[in-house]
C-alpha cells in the first residue's frame, strides 16, 4: 500500500496516508453541505495511524458546530477544508485535496444521509445510497 498524497489548495498543509479501500464516501447531510457550499463532502477514511502531517500544521484552524460533535478543519492561509477526526480511530480526508494521481480506480462507492440531501441534488452513480451514515 503505497502512501496518497494531499495538500490544501495554496500547499501550506501537506499529509499522507494509507487506505485499504476503494471508497470515497459523499455525505449529503445538511452540516456539510454548508460547510462545503455544495452538496456535501467527499471523503476518503484512513486510519489514524495510516495518516500523517507532512508540513503546515500551525495553519490548521478547527471550528466545532456549537452544541454539537462536528468538528471542521481549514486552512488559514487558503481557507481550504482539511482533514479531521472521524472518529477514535479513523480520520476523514476531503477527496478533493488528492491529485488525481493517487486516484486512479476509486470512485464514491457510498452516499450517506440521502434523507438529508438537498432538493436539488441529484445522486447519478452507482455509489450505495443511505439514509443515515455508516462510517
Amino acid at each position: 500500500m503505497n502512501a496518497i498524497k494531499g495538500s490544501c489548495n495554496c500547499k501550506a498543509v501537506r499529509f499522507e496516508f494509507k487506505v485499504n479501500s476503494n471508497a470515497i464516501y459523499v455525505c449529503h447531510c445538511s452540516i456539510c453541505r454548508r460547510a462545503t457550499g455544495a452538496n456535501g463532502v467527499a471523503v476518503m477514511i484512513a486510519s489514524k495511524t495510516d495518516f500523517k502531517w507532512s508540513s503546515g500544521m500551525g495553519y490548521i484552524k478547527t471550528w466545532q458546530k456549537p452544541e454539537h460533535d462536528w468538528v471542521c478543519s481549514f486552512c488559514t492561509e487558503c481557507g481550504s477544508s482539511l482533514p479531521g477526526e472521524n472518529d477514535e480511530q479513523r480520520m476523514y480526508i476531503p477527496a478533493g485535496l488528492v491529485s488525481n494521481e493517487y486516484l486512479q480506480g476509486i470512485s464514491v462507492t457510498h452516499h450517506l444521509w440521502v434523507e438529508s440531501k438537498a432538493c436539488w441534488d441529484k445522486i447519478g452513480d452507482d455509489g450505495k445510497q443511505h439514509l443515515k451514515s455508516i462510517v
